[in-house]
């Protein structure tokens, strides 16, 4: 039998919509009642005195396991180089910035001297004016062509919101300037009507890689006189293209230079990322390019308080009888009602868009209790909402409208929500890059600020709350992409080739991988190859073969049945868990049953309902051995990476009580299965390293399968993923290998780069695993330490100290070599 942990990408790419919902009606001992709001003319409150009062009640204290306090940090100016234009910066002083810091100037330095940089410094530290002042600068001189558009430039965000956020910034910055910088966001909400305008007149086009690969790039002839001009592209919030949509980004990228060379032009890159290892590294490895790096961040700094925050347990008891913590949903939802009441401003950042509507439903639902104006005051920000939708929020929250917000990491990269006090993270994002990222959400004047980490039931968050050393004294980690992936790959060089034909110089642009890609291009009738390079064949759109958000296939339609009113979306990988016949689905505070889900229309029929209970999918998953790329001895067993297929198949699902998490039963799905090649990290061991582990046959499934868990939910503090971007499969005795395997293998298509990652620090990686269970408190096993929230086996069968033993006999046999290996990031493009 096999004992399997699913990635998003199979599955759960909207993993955590399947968390165990909690409802506002927890035992009020746990919890202390909310007072009034202050008055309006209070003054605002230290974070120590917010967090004192967050901390005030029954047993809400002995809940903080660590409080961290950054004190203020003054800034070093510099001046701006002598080539930013004096209108430019009697601009940037009408709005109220006398001097530059730093290390704005020293990017700008080199923005102007034609070299692409990245500017890697702290939330709030003056990225985009970096990046502006030369952008501005060049915008100006090109007004005086006699087009009036001699100098264009480009800026890619990685949502929609952060763009239209970014245009009202320029707009107001570059205001005394007149019509000679005209910027204008083009992306899927643009108008039709406006977007001819955008082609011919704006001179700073605001976007992101989505409509840069599926709207500019393919409609280029139509872009010519805007790529001619092009002089900068602006990448922001970098760090945040990783993984699968990291590695399509990097393509789009070199796509991007290829049709600017055709006319041309050769633009500066510079990019905006949050703190980060090696940022020159891993921002050459997205542009292709040579990159400068600023990471001396020298701007001033607000007192941050930050506390990690850990739910008690509870008297309900979960899969196999495991102690149970109160979930994180329900401890931020408290937290976020707490702070409304006392009239902090606040935003909650959650990581499933149904965990944003739980906060945001529990928390009205509480106001409500203590003033009946306070939950219009609260709301869900989160992806999946209508473009009106999210507008909307976005200006009550400029506007001092909404007090509270519950928001999924769309409203994390860069959006200016200035006036913050606190800002609550109802579990590990991830990353630290990502946390910090959050945290710097608040205190963006230079004020004081509150940052709370409330950590879920989980390895992972478990191991940081109770090690905080682990987020506040280590480095934040390495980017991770592959942009050589062949499923990222191929698709890319086939939209390059519809846009112009390939040729012979254009090969080394898009990496080593191309020549072994081309001939399997050829044989699949995608290209053509003649003699002045090779061409698209066929009739529909070559950019529609890559999904760059890595989702794959259309995103499946949610459907109001009795309206025909559309909700919004899930990616189709995701639907088949999300969106299952029986499914509960939340939208803006409602509660949907879904009645059918029609795979072929891609559409998923919902009616509105007040279920009691909750619904997880359970699915099975076999693996199979492809190809060993590389295998080290670990003692007798071996250390293996290479290529996996994965055959994985939803086949019922489970409906959970709302208040306690109770099973109410189970139903059987009849659903196709779903087959991945991807790349995989795998360990085994011998039957004499069982022995010495006193590990019997009885106890190997439940010590491999408790091992894999909670391997995969340490991995993210090695690489930039988290557990929903991974899966695992633990089997006694693999087909393959002829021995007791555990497998942890990248959800996506051709891989990501997170195995490789494991396989280079598979020495800290697993130490650190086995030191997690080893150190947790439970008896048996519990979601702190080895139980997972989307196994599709039950978490059964799992044993704790069979699981601690194995990787300690396993650990004695990892060569030294590896400590070396895990130093080095994976190769670079």
């Amino acid at each position: 039998m096999a004992f399997n942990h699913l990635p998003a990408a199979m599955h759960d790419a909207l993993g955590a919509l399947s968390v165990t919902p909690v409802t506002h009606s927890v035992p009020m001992a746990m919890n202390h009642r909310p007072s009034r709001p202050p008055e309006s003319g209070d003054t605002r409150p230290t974070p120590g005195t917010v967090l004192d009062r967050l901390a005030a009640g029954a047993n809400r204290a002995a809940r903080i396991t660590h409080t961290e306090h950054l004190p203020p940090r003054a800034g070093r100016h510099a001046v701006w180089p002598d080539r930013i234009r004096p209108e430019v910066i009697n601009a940037i002083r009408t709005a109220g910035i006398e001097h530059p810091w730093a290390h704005q100037a020293a990017a700008a330095e080199h923005a102007l001297d034609g070299e692409s940089v990245v500017i890697a410094t702290g939330t709030a530290s003056g990225k985009s004016l970096a990046y502006l002042a030369p952008v501005l600068t060049a915008l100006l001189d090109g007004s005086e062509a006699p087009n009036g558009r001699g100098t264009t430039a480009l800026y890619l965000a990685p949502t929609k919101a952060l763009a239209a956020d970014q245009r009202r910034s320029v707009k107001a910055l570059a205001a005394p300037l007149g019509n000679r910088i005209r910027p204008a966001v083009y992306d899927g909400d643009t108008p039709v009507e406006e977007r001819e305008w955008v082609r011919q007149y704006a001179n700073y086009v605001l976007t992101n890689p989505d409509m840069l690969h599926r709207g500019i790039l393919p409609s280029h002839l139509r872009w010519s006189a805007f790529l001619r001009a092009l002089r900068y592209v602006v990448v922001d919030e970098c760090h945040t293209y990783r993984g699968v949509f990291g590695s399509h980004v990097a393509q789009v990228l070199r796509r991007l230079r290829r049709v600017c060379a055709r006319y041309g032009s050769s633009p500066v890159f510079l990019l905006a990322s949050a703190t980060a290892a090696q940022p020159s590294l891993a921002a050459g490895r997205l542009t292709g390019l040579p990159v400068r790096e600023v990471a001396d961040d020298a701007s001033p700094r607000g007192e941050l308080v930050f506390a990690l925050w850990e739910p008690p347990l509870t008297e309900l008891q979960g899969e196999q009888g495991a102690p149970v913590r109160r979930t994180a949903t329900a401890e931020t939802a408290d937290l976020l009602t707490d702070l409304t009441v006392q009239g902090v401003r606040s935003v909650a950042f959650v990581r499933s868009r149904r965990g944003a509507e739980l906060i945001s439903v529990i928390a009205k639902e509480r106001l409500a209790e203590v003033d009946r104006s306070l939950p219009a005051r609260v709301a869900a920000y989160r992806g999946g909402y209508l473009p009106e939708e999210r507008r909307s929020l976005e200006r009550a929250l400029h506007s001092g409208e909404l007090l509270g917000l519950a928001a999924t990491s769309a409203l994390e990269l860069g959006i200016d929500v200035s006036g913050l006090d606190a800002v609550v993270i109802a579990g590990y994002p991830g990353t630290r890059a990502s946390l910090w990222q959050q945290a710097g959400r608040a205190g963006r004047s230079g004020q004081g600020a509150l940052a709370v980490l409330v950590a879920r039931d989980d390895p992972l968050d478990t191991f940081l709350v109770h090690h905080p050393e682990a987020l506040f004294r280590q480095p934040v980690e390495s980017t991770v992409l592959d942009p050589d992936n062949p499923y990222v790959l191929a698709p890319h060089l086939c939209a390059a080739a519809a846009e112009l034909p390939l040729t012979e110089p254009d090969l080394a642009l898009f990496g080593p991988a191309v020549p072994e890609l081309l001939p399997q291009l050829e044989s699949a009738g995608l290209l053509r190859r003649r003699a002045s390079g090779w061409y698209w064949t066929r009739r529909e759109r070559a950019a529609d073969l890559a999904d760059i958000r890595g989702g794959g296939g259309s995103p499946v339609q949610i459907v109001e049945a009795g309206t025909g009113r559309l909700l919004g979306t899930v990616d189709e990988p995701a639907a088949h868990a999300a969106v299952h016949e029986g499914a509960v689905h939340l939208h803006m505070g409602r509660t949907y049953l879904v009645r059918k889900l029609d795979l072929e229309e891609s559409v998923a029929l919902v009616e509105e309902a007040d279920p009691p209970y909750s619904t997880t999918a359970r699915d099975t998953t076999a693996i199979s051995v492809l190809e060993t790329d590389t295998g080290i001895p670990w003692g007798e067993g071996r250390l293996c990476y290479g290529s996996v297929e994965v055959t994985n198949q939803v086949v019922s699902f489970l409906r959970r009580r709302l208040i306690t998490g109770e099973v109410l039963g189970e139903t059987k799905l009849d659903l196709p299965p779903r087959t991945l090649r991807t790349r995989a990290v795998w360990w085994t061991v011998t039957e004499d390293q069982l022995d010495a582990a006193r590990v019997n046959p009885e106890q190997l499934g439940g010590a491999l399968h408790a091992a894999e868990h909670a391997s995969i939910g340490l991995l993210p503090l090695f690489a930039t993923c988290d557990r929903w971007d991974i899966g695992g499969v633990s089997v006694p005795l693999h087909p393959d290998t002829l021995l007791p395997t555990v497998f942890v293998y990248d959800g996506h298509p051709g891989g990501a780069g997170f195995a490789e990652r494991a396989f280079h620090t598979a020495r800290e990686w697993l130490t650190a695993t086995r030191d997690a269970i080893a150190s947790c408190e439970c008896d048996a096993g519990c979601p702190s330490c080895i139980q997972s929230p989307k196994c599709g086996n039950g978490n059964d069968p799992l044993h704790k100290r069979g699981a601690v033993r194995l990787l300690t006999e396993l650990l004695r046999g990892a060569p030294e070599a590896s400590a070396e290996a895990s130093a080095q990031a994976p190769p670079a493009t």
